[in-house]
């Protein structure tokens, strides 16, 4: 008997945490369980061999899969393919996805059993039960949330081509505090804190191993200071024993929690040694109000300002368009109180409406439409409708390639002077008119239609943009530009990542994380 637990990536860099939970935590079935990630991509029928390439002769095996709103696509097709060529395959599904409005999906009708919620015992007693019996009668299992001690902790399973090779999640907490009706942690009553003793052992032990880079999918890292302060310190004092070879730590932040003690540590940090991100989300108090995201707009304002001038902490600062109740007038109000703030970068992302989350109870009084196809964006709301939505999504887009990408860095200040929202709408409608596309454009080609658009509809002259842009390709080979070690492994992630995963995709650990 196998037991192989697997899910499709969204990046060949990505190494599930979620799975490496299971498998740390499946006692007396340890042995007899493997672990083989996918990436979205990989032809269904490549991912079939493979998995069958487990089954021993006619011995049984289960084969669980993490299923979230940027695969499920694909893995239905992975599913189906497995149930109709190994009808003897037990599938068990969990994640997310599968774990709201379940019935309802072909994933599920095609699968054997599903776990909703947490998994990480639950995904084992199942296995236990099919295999010794007695046979399970449902097909649906709600997860056991069990307490944070109780969990083997998944460090060690890490390999050395995963530290080598991919990006390293790791959490000093789960859950989520807060509310925000968008996101599916503001189904979670708390925050709960790992051991922080052990937590830092096994961060100790990666660090030992060669672990260099760290991403915390903690949804409020900042939550508890004390706490925050002892991670940090871990990483300052790696930093001190070892500047030539820099330890990067990537952390999400609540933008208005940031006392003094923080700020201390946060400016012992080198550049590129340190990433914050940042959930702005809506700057408008009536939006906030109404999604139930509770934030100190003046605070937050502050604080990011502060980072941007008095640190060298690398900002990430995320807004959301298509919430309810918010026109365009008061996105690019936002919009442009945020870029005032000078953070790195703005990541401009659309609605989703995953599974689960409250923001449906808004869907009649503001005329919410949503794409019935993951990753079920949002096509219009009552303020804005279809056309401009999709205008959005194009701003968003060419925003990363511009903006974001730090490629034209002296040529953007050209091209938002004055009313930069508007100002980048109207090159991006520009664009899309004369380029019909908003993937696959040459930087040599977009750096001439920038030019083009700035000569002819912002009259600046050729000798202006042309000085601004060899300045922007001579930046190019700044080491300031993005962080060291964020460049090697992750930053040429981050826009193609975008496109896959939703805005606040929760962390649940069900069979893939």
């Amino acid at each position: 008997m196998t037991i192989l637990l697997s899910t499709l990536n969204a990046r060949y860099s990505h190494a599930s945490l979620g799975l490496r939970y299971l498998y740390a935590n499946m006692g007396d079935l340890q042995d007899n369980t493997v672990l083989q990630e996918f990436v979205i991509g990989t032809k269904a029928t490549d991912i079939v061999e493979k998995i069958l390439a487990h089954q021993k002769n006619d011995e049984k095996l289960i084969v669980g899969f993490g299923v979230y709103i940027w695969n499920v696509e694909e893995l239905t097709k992975v599913v189906t393919t497995l149930k109709r060529v190994g009808p003897h395959i037990i599938v068990i599904l969990g994640g997310p996805e599968v774990s709201y409005e379940t019935t309802q999906q072909s994933i599920v009708q095609a699968a054997d059993y599903v776990i909703t919620g947490w998994g990480d015992v639950s995904f084992a007693a199942l296995c236990q039960q099919i295999i010794s019996g007695p046979q399970p009668l449902m097909k649906i299992h709600v997860g056991v949330q069990p307490k944070l001690d109780q969990l083997a902790l998944p460090y060690r399973y890490f390999t050395e081509h995963d530290i080598k090779h991919r990006i390293l999640y790791v959490e000093a907490s789960r859950g989520c505090p807060f509310k925000c009706e968008f996101c599916l942690s503001s189904l979670d009553k708390t925050a709960w804190p790992f051991d922080l003793d052990l937590f830092l052992i096994e961060l100790e032990a990666l660090y030992q191993r060669g672990a260099r880079l760290f991403k915390f999918v903690d949804r409020t890292f900042n939550l508890n200071v004390k706490s925050s302060l002892r991670i940090m310190q871990f990483f300052l004092d790696k930093l001190a024993v070892n500047r030539d070879d820099p330890v990067f730590a990537h952390f999400e932040v609540v933008p208005d929690h940031l006392p003094e003690a923080l700020k201390k540590s946060i400016q012992q940090f080198p550049a590129g040694t340190l990433q914050f991100e940042i959930g702005i989300q809506s700057f408008n108090p009536a939006v906030q109000a109404l999604v139930s995201r509770k934030q100190d707009n003046e605070k937050a304002a502050e604080n990011i300002r502060w980072l941007s001038l008095h640190s060298h902490a690398h900002l990430h600062v995320d807004l959301i368009a298509g919430l309810p109740g918010e026109d365009m007038v008061s996105f690019a109000r936002g919009f442009n109180q945020l870029l005032a703030l000078q953070p790195h970068e703005i990541q401009f992302g659309i609605l989703k409406r995953l599974r689960g989350t409250p923001i449906i109870r808004h869907t009649e009084e503001y005329q919410l439409v949503f794409d019935t196809s993951p990753p079920y964006t949002i096509l219009s709301t009552r303020h804005i409708n279809f056309g401009t939505m999709q205008r959005l999504v194009r701003f968003a887009r060419y925003w990363d390639l511009i903006a974001n990408s730090g490629r034209f860095n002296h040529t953007l200040k050209m091209i938002l002077e004055k009313d930069p929202f508007a100002q980048f709408m109207a090159l991006s409608d520009w664009l899309y008119a004369n380029t019909d596309a908003t993937h696959r454009i040459a930087l040599e080609r977009l750096a001439k239609l920038i030019a083009q658009w700035l000569q002819q509809e912002r009259d600046f002259s050729a000798a202006t943009i042309s000085a601004q842009l060899k300045m922007d390709y001579a930046g190019q080979a700044s080491p300031e530009k993005v962080p060291r070690a964020e460049r090697k492994k992750y930053s040429e992630e981050k826009l193609k990542e975008k496109n896959a995963a939703p805005e606040r995709q929760v962390r649940h650990l069900s069979i893939s994380h």
